[in-house]
């Protein structure tokens, strides 16, 4: 293991928070905010890269006890081949989002993302979203949730029109349940077992009666499930993320419902591997694909048909963790690598369109193929890519998926895998027709298009228009970045889909309380007592 590689762990919650620091301090300035944003998520990714590869290649992850306490006293920042991948990607979608927001900003002023407030809150999201993938107890995992839940308060809420504070007041409610959920659990989890580590919580699990563990079990899947957005708990989403200003919706729906995810694979893999609902996640994971498609199906707004199918699509993941393979949860890592870079590039894509058309409803914008070509590629590829058209991640992802179902052969398999197809198609043919309405359709066509669409007419954001506006070189720049790593995704398939699989494995092997400490004394170079053997 090279050596300074666990010295790395802390900076990548500590940097961004000197960074947001910083940045306040720094109100007035913006080019320094932009430059001190800039260079904080770069680093981020960087030190990501680094810890990934030192993970993956010397297959042994990096726990680091923070101030040096003992475990399982202290805080213990855990960095395995998941966590850092994870961070990895969020550092890369965070970036590029900023650039985008950059070139907002500089074009609307203040309005849409005020520069004071704008950049430490980001950071301050980046800060939280980090925590959350490396935090090692689940403690400290809620701390990162409250970080970045109170940045997004503040994010989602920007320009403070009606409809935005109106829909934050939403979020900030749900969110707050699904925070005292979790905090319950977390206090019940302590007071039965003494810790809230997460390798001696698995460790202790199997002492407590089963129907106590359903009960943690279930609250805290619960909990997860509300920031993850899985059907039931998903109601809240659609109508929050489409009104915030485009660079959050993209950030939020590529981020945010991720985060909740990995808690829950978290909890499935790691704590509860004796405890297992995994029939029960089979049924939500197709109540949550079958009815997210369908609200995507039957909305008329660009954005509104995004957050549906960013709902529909979480129920693959789900579908990937019930699997409970290796080979599933591997195929679900990199499904969630992909609909992390998939979604907040379409979410890109029709800010760009929404600036150009003064619109995002698919009955108002029209001809979008001539006025702006390079607008209709940046939106056509990620879009194909997440209907899982070949050879494309989004194919690769939901085959992988379904080749796990298969090995497992039952009929809810079957069921889940008829219900996958059928959402990919869906999901295809909710975004083409957005794209054959807004793109290819010319502006005098005949009033027969009309006729066809008219069922549109009566869905919410239908009649939505706001004010035309020119779109900065940096905000197309961003996009196109972004559109290139989807194609990436794609490229270098093969080794991204191999650190899955070893991810998968490895998820499934429950770590002890031995192996922990000794991962913690490989790290700092010294055994807990101080003496060497």
């Amino acid at each position: 293991m090279i050596e300074f590689a666990p010295a790395l762990v802390p900076l990548l919650v500590t940097l961004p928070l000197l960074g947001a620091a910083i940045a306040l301090i720094a109100g007035r300035h913006r080019h320094t905010q932009v430059v001190v944003s800039v260079v904080t998520l770069t680093l981020v990714c960087a030190i990501a890269a680094v810890l990934l590869f030192v993970v993956d290649v010397g297959d042994q992850a990096i726990a680091v006890s923070v101030g040096g306490w003992p475990i399982p006293f202290g805080i213990v920042l855990y960095v395995d081949r998941l966590a850092a991948l994870l961070v990895m990607v969020s550092s890369i979608v965070l970036l590029a989002v900023l650039l985008f927001s950059v070139g907002q900003g500089a074009a609307d002023g203040d309005d849409e993302t005020p520069v004071s407030i704008f950049h430490p809150s980001y950071l301050i999201l980046a800060a939280g979203i980090f925590n959350a993938f490396i935090a090692g107890d689940l403690f400290n995992l809620y701390v990162g949730f409250e970080i970045l839940l109170v940045a997004s308060y503040v994010l989602i809420t920007l320009g403070s029109t009606e409809s935005r504070i109106r829909t934050g007041v939403v979020y900030i409610v749900v969110s707050l349940v699904s925070s005292i959920l979790f905090l319950s659990a977390i206090a019940m989890i302590y007071g039965a077992l003494g810790t809230v580590n997460m390798v001696q919580i698995a460790e202790r699990m199997s002492s407590l009666p089963q129907e106590t563990q359903l009960v943690l079990h279930l609250m805290l899947l619960v909990a997860f499930g509300i920031k993850a957005a899985v059907f039931p708990l998903s109601f809240w989403l659609p109508d929050s993320y489409p009104t915030a200003p485009a660079p959050v919706t993209a950030v939020f729906a590529g981020l945010l419902t991720k985060v909740g995810v990995y808690a829950i694979i978290r909890t499935e893999t790691q704590l509860f591997l004796d405890n297992d609902v995994n029939q029960l996640l089979l049924w939500v994971a197709l109540a949550t694909m079958i009815v997210g498609v369908l609200g995507a199906v039957a909305q008329a707004e660009l954005k509104r048909i995004l957050s549906f199918t960013l709902v529909s699509h979480i129920g693959y993941m789900i579908f990937g963790l019930a699997i409970a393979t290796p080979a599933a949860i591997g195929a679900t890592i990199y499904y969630m690598v992909h609909h992390i870079v998939v979604q907040t590039t379409l979410f890109l894509a029709v800010g760009l369109v929404e600036r150009r058309a003064g619109s995002t409803s698919i009955l108002r914008v029209k001809g979008l193929m001539k006025a702006a070509p390079v607008i209709a590629v940046l939106y056509f590829i990620p879009a194909i890519n997440l209907g899982g058209l070949p050879p494309f991640s989004g194919f690769i992802g939901k085959f992988a998926l379904f080749d796990a179902a298969a090995e497992v052969g039952t009929p809810l398999m079957i069921v889940l895998m008829v219900a996958g197809i059928v959402t990919s198609l869906l999901t295809l043919y909710a975004l083409m027709r957005a794209w054959n309405l807004s793109f290819w359709r010319e502006e005098d066509d005949s009033a027969e298009t009309e006729a066809r669409i008219s069922y549109l007419g009566a869905s919410q954001g239908a009649a939505l228009e706001t004010e035309r506006r020119v779109i900065p070189k940096i905000m197309t720049a961003s996009t196109a970045g972004m559109v290139a790593v989807t194609v990436a995704l794609t490229i270098f398939a093969g080794p991204l889909y191999d650190v899955c699989t070893r991810i998968g494995g490895a998820l499934l092997q429950p770590m002890t309380l031995v192996q922990l400490e000794q991962e913690r004394e490989d790290s700092s170079g010294e055994p807990e007592n101080g003496v060497e053997p």
